[in-house]
Formats: structure tokens, sequence, C-alpha cells
């Protein structure tokens, strides 16, 4: 059985396995939020960002059960 949480950074569901904030290394956030903080720390600008997010997306969108 899958475990549905609501992530306190975006406020979206997900039942991923959470990723823990980078900013507390304690609070568990959903693994796109996960990501975006992983890509704020590294410099990463925007639209590279946004790029990165949406072929995170593609991906999962082509490859749910």
């Amino acid at each position: 059985m899958e475990t549905t949480r609501t992530c306190p950074k975006c406020g979206k569901t997900y039942t991923a396995r959470p990723a823990i904030s980078r900013f507390d290394n304690h609070q568990e956030i959903c693994p796109l939020c996960g990501t975006r903080e992983a890509l704020d720390i590294a410099g990463v600008s925007e639209a590279e960002k946004a790029e990165i997010i949406a072929a995170i997306a593609d991906y999962e969108n082509k490859n749910k059960r």
C-alpha cells in the first residue's frame, strides 16, 4: 500500500519516497521540491531548472503504472 503525503513546500500530494530538505536536513518534502532545492544549491539557472523539471515530469507521466 502506498502512503500519500502532502508536501509542506508546494502543497501537492505525492506517493513517491520523500526527499529530505537540504535546508534543515530533517523535513520530508516531495521529490520535485527536493530536486528544485538541489538545483538551487548547485546554482542552476531558472531556465535550466524549468527544462529539468519538465523532463522529469514528462518521464514520470510516460512511466506511470
